[in-house]
């Protein structure tokens, strides 16, 4: 190739190293960036916005961190945490438009789920914070773990429920379990309540922080890989009214993230 003097694009060189700044640190928010860059923040803020909007990064809510867009990096079939929050982001957006109540969305791992996007940030309800991303939520006493539970095969969860069975379990705390799981089918939605006796890392925090929640599970091709939520406090109002007034859009959110993963997974 001969080489030629001929002058750069300024602006789309300085883009590509916002965006391999991003991709290096696998995501960074617009003061990391500025430090790392030495780009004023808001020629950074231009250059992210116009990044998402062509769709090379997206910006979570939980933290504001920007990150890079899951699709730029897909190499199979099989749908990554990353996509799911990637996915759920913007529609938590619309949930908080809707609902007065912070909502979360989590994904399973072997013996919890794990908090991957909240748009606690956009409510400021400090009685109420939400995550942060990475926080581990229990399958027997939170209302996610329970969408996830009765969403999923028997197979996935006697798996679980092995892994979260005490050894001196007598054989009422799985007969409750199942008796759960049968009515959360049968209703369409989770709740906390009533109390599970198996302690794990929420055994007692379900019981003291005044929060009720619901939730349903996040589904593709029938079948469950995240749950979300609406939570909210118990002295502020009761389950009922709030099932009654936002369990449709709930389930409108959980019904749009997955056909954006879908989509996702049908071009991917």
């Amino acid at each position: 190739m001969i080489e030629r003097k001929v002058k750069t694009v300024r602006a789309l060189e300085r883009g590509l190293q916002v965006l391999s700044e991003i991709d290096r640190r696998k995501g960074a928010n617009l003061h990391e960036l500025h430090l790392a860059l030495g780009l004023p923040k808001a020629t950074l803020l231009r250059m992210v916005v116009t990044l998402g909007k062509h769709g090379h990064i997206w910006q979570r809510l939980a933290d504001g961190a920007f990150l890079p867009s899951a699709q730029r990096s897909r190499g199979s079939q099989d749908i990554t945490a990353q996509e799911i929050a990637e996915s759920a982001s913007p529609h938590l957006v619309r949930l908080s438009e809707q609902v007065a109540w912070p909502s979360a969305v989590a994904v399973p791992r072997a013996d919890h789920l794990e908090i991957v996007e909240t748009n606690a940030p956009l409510l400021r309800l400090d009685a109420i914070p939400l995550g942060p991303v990475g926080t581990r939520l229990s399958y027997l006493h939170t209302a996610t773990g329970r969408a996830y539970l009765s969403a999923c095969t028997s197979d996935e969860r006697d798996a679980i429920v092995r892994r979260l069975r005490p050894a001196q379990e007598d054989g009422a705390g799985e007969r409750l379990l199942a008796d759960l799981i049968s009515v959360t089918r049968e209703r369409g939605y989770a709740l906390r309540e009533p109390f599970h006796p198996w302690p794990d890392r929420d055994w007692q925090a379900v019981r003291q922080d005044g929060r009720r929640s619901m939730a349903v599970p996040v589904l593709l091709e029938g079948a469950p890989v995240a749950s979300i939520n609406i939570t909210w406090l118990q002295r502020r109002s009761e389950t009922a009214t709030v099932v009654q007034r936002h369990l449709a859009a709930l389930k409108r959110a959980a019904d749009l993230i997955s056909g954006d993963l879908a989509l996702k997974r049908a071009v991917g």
